[in-house]
């Protein structure tokens, strides 16, 4: 695991911190820290998918560029593609549920091991950070369009849980997508892996809610009603906001989990402090001030950002404006009506939080009593707002 390494203990080392952001300028792109992962294509006899290695590496370029973007060049993804490998059950000894909660493990544990084996001969999988099992079987198929083996479904484990039939160590963790798994898909359980495990949690956890998800697993069954935290405004929420769009652009919240966010972009406002500033789209990384944050107690805080139609992404959002988040770093995942992040409704009366973002004229003001908060637009300069904030 040469990359990996360095990127978790700078991570733990922010974490500790209370604020996982990088210093320094934004990376050219061709100095990018790269995922560097092994995706092995499996295919089962009693499925006919004619998928070909030409399409596969296409879908991880653009996960490619999705990293690039997000992380103002920052990150990147350099996988390799094994050959195609024949798995030795029919698909129907490895489908699951598509409930979260009620997942045989024994299942996704079989499928990663019979994975690995299979491409033990002609893989060192010492070369890589984490692997990718791309399976030639659809969602119908198989139960779900993706998902995250561990950190995920198999539990949070900090150790290598897994070793192929000769002995050789899988590295970081393993990622699980059917052929027709969305770009937002890719990236959402990639990046339970990218993010890792910190003190027995996950840096980067699903944002939906998981016990809504057992009534809503599917579109089909109302999966919207799970998105009570982040809506549409995430991939680590919803995916995408229509399944034929390509996923929105990531929040605040998940870029610094990631360590993706520059330190001197951030401002922080303190107890007592007012301030006024110009906040820029969260897209546009070369200006000033991209993400407010404001600490509460313990590992409370708000974080405040712009969200406006530009980049490869962000056009793809139910609306544009200012979002404000409310953190709590002690949850470790959305659970029992609880969130690690959940985004301030500046507009209930719209569903799935569509109409979250504050703007001007009619939805430019937030308050927090209860920790002495003020937040007010004061105007709109192209795509920036002169913010007010005061705290008492």
């Amino acid at each position: 695991m040469p990359h990996q390494p360095d990127r978790r203990q700078f991570l733990v080392d922010c974490l500790a911190l209370g604020l996982c952001a990088v210093s320094g300028p934004v990376r050219a792109e061709n100095t990018c820290l790269p995922y560097r992962g092994l995706v092995i294509l499996t295919a089962f006899a009693d499925v006919a998918l004619p998928v070909d290695q030409a399409t596969v590496a296409e879908r991880f370029r653009r996960l490619d560029r999705y990293v690039r973007e997000m992380s103002y060049g920052r990150a990147c993804v350099d996988v390799q593609l094994s050959g195609w490998h024949t798995l030795p059950d029919p698909i129907g000894r490895y489908t699951i549920s598509p409930i979260n909660l009620r997942v045989d493990k024994s299942r996704v544990t079989k499928l990663i091991q019979d994975a690995i084996d299979a491409a033990d001969t002609d893989a060192d999988f010492s070369r890589y950070d984490y692997v990718v099992i791309y399976l030639g079987a659809r969602f119908q198929d198989y139960g779900m369009v993706g998902l995250c083996g561990y950190p995920g479904m198999l539990g949070w484990q900090q150790e290598l849980a897994f070793r192929t039939r000769s002995g050789q160590a899988v590295p970081g963790g393993v990622a699980i997508f059917t052929a027709t798994a969305h770009l937002g898909t890719l990236f959402h359980d990639s990046a339970h892996v990218w993010g890792g495990v910190h003190d027995g949690k996950r840096r980067v956890p699903c944002l939906y809610d998981h016990d809504l998800q057992i009534e809503h697993p599917t579109l089909d069954k109302g999966w919207p009603e799970a998105l009570i935290n982040m809506g549409y405004w995430d991939p680590m929420s919803c995916h995408s906001y229509k399944r034929h769009l390509p996923p929105p652009g990531l929040s605040s919240w998940t870029r610094l989990r990631l360590g993706w966010l520059p330190a001197e972009k951030i401002k922080v406002v303190e107890p007592g402090e007012s301030t006024e500033l110009l906040l820029a789209p969260l897209e546009d990384g070369q200006a000033d001030t991209l993400v407010v944050r404001i600490p509460l107690s313990g590992k409370r805080y708000l974080l405040i950002e712009n969200r406006q139609p530009i980049g490869q992404f962000d056009p793809y959002l139910p609306g544009h404006g200012v979002l404000i988040m409310r953190a709590d770093d002690d949850i470790p995942e959305c659970r029992h009506g609880r969130a690690p992040v959940r985004l301030i409704d500046a507009d209930p009366s719209r569903k799935y939080l569509e109409g979250a973002a504050f703007d001007l004229p009619g939805r430019s003001r937030y308050a927090d009593p209860e920790n002495g908060i003020e937040i007010e637009l004061l105007e709109k300069l192209g795509l920036s707002y002169r913010i007010r904030i005061n705290r008492r």
